[in-house]
């Protein structure tokens, strides 16, 4: 029995039709009530959301009966987790279980096959995920059959690009957390990126087979870590590798997984008598946390009734989708337990493209915001979210949002205003693809021939809407790399591939090392990128630590008078130039025109102030061009110079001898004696 102890203060009901001094309890089926009430937290739907939900309704109000239709029974579904968590195993069983393929595959490609998610070599060989794959199935829920968009997603760090850019297009996501391990850290990486997007989840337990699973464990670290509340609404039958089925808590029926590979579901509405008891406690928290999140719920405690069955659903499907709660399935993919359960949960519980609020920003009138509506008859607005190279060319997948997009049609690229054909419409089955002939709001597809880069929004040319890209973390690790042999055409087509398709990896020449210097999300982010140029290019690299680029600096300031005199007949050379050198954060920032905020002691800056003519501006640009070479590489080790202020005042010429090259030189000679005696800094 468990005390549901918080009432919402915020359904706009006066304190008199909350009976004063009462708490309620809830035992099975029957309503009773103590004393010493406390009062709930105010957990209701943000304002944000709200105002949200305002629109959203607006939108579908417009909708026709086919879009309606449609719409209702699609899902755009990411599976994401920490490493080794069992996303694609549990992705490959879904595959299965839809009849998107006839056998199931080991993840690793021990069985000469492969997960079918994992095309690529690499990905089998190393029984990780390195590149999102795109998918698409059906599945079968009582009388309606639902349409799955489906992106198997990376869980190492080192690819979060492919996770921000398929959360960045998707409307609900299962998040997988191993039973074993619990929260780690790259589930709060996800679960950070899922805030960041707005995308509801369902959250599914896996490896229950394993020894140490412990789901309640991880339902707590999902509450106290993630910060998100969380409640089972399953209840193991068996623990680790005596796991038989699973208990439904919200109807109370038992769920049995028989036949070789768990395809067969044997539901009983008997439960286990030792689990009669688990089954309503975790049924009871479960009610407790709706009511204070839905006002449905939290009304049925005032009235002392019992919630039904489909009012437990109903809110649990409206405080996920308002992103406030996220239910919590288990089983275990490799055992073949609980995996069409949660196809269940993403049908009942995940949006459908017109549950969720997409806008862009009006180029065309001042960047103002505008709602799209997922209507297959109104202007098209699609994003290009992911590029691949294929032995057909540029492979680029898009999510359309508004309007539609047929074959042989001409779509605008917002940011060129380029019209580009579209030849080739598909959809992909990881490396497979099917011909179609168009896709509507709200689906994900692939076309070829589009020269863009991820994130660029398409139109129909009637519209000039922009979409927001997705985030870009910086890169945290960097190598040189050269090519062994003398291949540099090869090279610099494979890394400007490979930046095109990950914004994460960076490619740059580093002029002051002579070293061409690659960077990344991790060792191993480089390390797959090296060894596809090698299968890929047939380019064998050698890679090591970058050299340190030092910069030359000076913390104090000195005064020069250099004369410059050179005589071995004929015409020769005469410059004297006098002033002083500082370093520039010592200066007066009005000086100099420095920028509010500006760091000063990175800027380089050069002054006259000659009276009299003594110097003349030709001279005087040369002498500008003196102080340029010496910054460019300073007297110590010949690295950059940052942070120095050169001030010349006076000077003389000579009438003959005087030339630019003179002042030049006499410039540089007068700097580095400065230099040397103003507290140089090398770091």
């Amino acid at each position: 029995m468990l005390l549901l102890n918080r009432l919402p203060q915020v359904l706009g009901l006066n304190q008199g039709c909350i009976r004063s001094g009462a708490k309620t309890l809830l035992t099975g089926s029957k309503i009773a009530t103590t004393n010493n009430f406390r009062s709930f937290h105010n957990s209701r739907i943000s304002r944000s959301y709200e105002e949200e939900k305002v629109v959203i309704d607006e939108l579908s109000g417009t909708l026709t009966e086919t879009d309606n239709a449609r719409l209702g029974k699609l899902r755009n579904i990411g599976i994401s987790a920490h490493i080794d968590s069992g996303k694609t195993t549990f992705t490959e069983r879904v595959l299965f279980y839809t009849g998107r393929i006839k056998a199931i595959h080991d993840v690793r490609g021990r069985d000469g096959v492969g997960a079918k998610m994992d095309s690529m070599d690499l990905e089998r060989e190393k029984g990780i995920t390195i590149q999102s794959a795109a998918t698409y199935c059906s599945w079968d829920k009582e009388d309606t059959q639902f349409h799955f968009n489906l992106i198997d997603t990376p869980g190492h760090i080192d690819f979060t690009i492919e996770v921000e850019r398929a959360l960045r297009v998707l409307d609900g996501a299962v998040l997988v957390v191993c039973a074993v391990s619990g929260v780690q850290s790259q589930t709060v990486t996800v679960d950070r990126q899922m805030k960041r997007y707005n995308v509801p989840r369902v959250t599914f337990i896996n490896k229950m087979d394993r020894m140490g699973a412990n789901p309640w464990r991880a339902i707590e670290q999902i509450n106290t870590k993630l910060k998100i509340p969380a409640a089972a609404i399953q209840v193991p039958i068996g623990s680790e590798k005596e796991l038989e089925g699973l208990v439904n808590i919200i109807d109370r029926q038992s769920i049995y997984f028989e036949g070789t590979q768990g395809e067969k579901l044997r539901i009983t509405e008997e439960i286990p008598e030792n689990l009669k008891e688990t089954v309503e406690e975790r049924r009871s928290m479960l009610i407790e946390m709706l009511a204070d999140l839905d006002e449905e719920i939290a009304e049925c405690f005032i009235e002392e009734v019992e919630p039904t069955v489909e009012q437990i659903k109903s809110a649990i499907r409206r405080t996920t989708i308002a992103r406030k709660f996220t239910p919590v399935l288990m089983g275990s993919a490799l055992a073949n337990r609980g995996i069409q359960p949660v196809l269940d949960a993403v049908c009942d519980y995940l949006p459908n493209p017109s549950e969720i609020l997409n806008t862009a920003l009006d180029t065309a009138h001042e960047e103002v915001s505008v709602n799209l509506s997922p209507s297959s008859v109104e202007p098209t607005v699609a994003l290009a979210f992911k590029l691949e190279e294929g032995k057909y060319g540029q492979l680029t997948y898009l999510r359309v949002y508004q309007g539609k997009i047929k074959k042989g049609s001409m779509i605008t690229h917002v940011k060129t205003g380029k019209r580009v054909k579209v030849a080739r419409l598909v959809r992909m089955h990881s490396e497979e693809m099917e011909d179609v002939e168009e896709i509507n709001a709200g689906e994900i597809c692939a076309t070829f021939g589009i020269d863009c880069a991820s994130g660029d929004t398409f139109t129909d040319g009637n519209v000039q809407y922009s979409m927001s890209s997705m985030f870009v973390p910086d890169a945290v690790v960097s190598l040189s790399i050269s090519p062994k042999t003398k291949d540099a055409a090869n090279f610099s087509k494979a890394v400007n591939r490979f930046q095109k398709e990950d914004p994460t990896f960076r490619v740059h020449y580093d002029k002051d090392s002579k070293e061409t210097i690659i960077s990344g999300m991790g060792e191993l982010h480089l390390e797959i990128y090296v060894e596809r140029m090698r299968r890929e290019y047939n380019i064998d690299c050698a890679v090591g630590r970058p050299q340190v680029s030092y910069r030359e600096s000076i913390q104090g300031a000195s005064d020069f008078d250099y004369t410059h005199k050179k005589q071995s007949g004929g015409a020769g050379q005469f410059a004297k130039v006098m002033g002083n050198l500082k370093a520039t954060e010592l200066v007066d920032p009005e000086e100099i025109s420095a920028v509010a905020g500006e760091d000063l002691k990175f800027r380089n800056h050069f002054q006259t102030k000659v009276v009299g003519g003594k110097i003349s501006e030709k001279f005087l640009l040369a002498c500008q061009k003196g102080f340029e070479d010496c910054c460019e590489k300073g007297p110590l080790v010949g690295a950059r110079v940052l942070g120095a202020s050169m001030v010349i005042n006076d000077g003389a010429t000579h009438v003959v001898d005087s030339s630019e090259m003179a002042f030049r030189t006499a410039t540089q000679f007068a700097f580095k004696q400065a230099f040397m005696k103003s507290n140089p800094l090398l770091d």
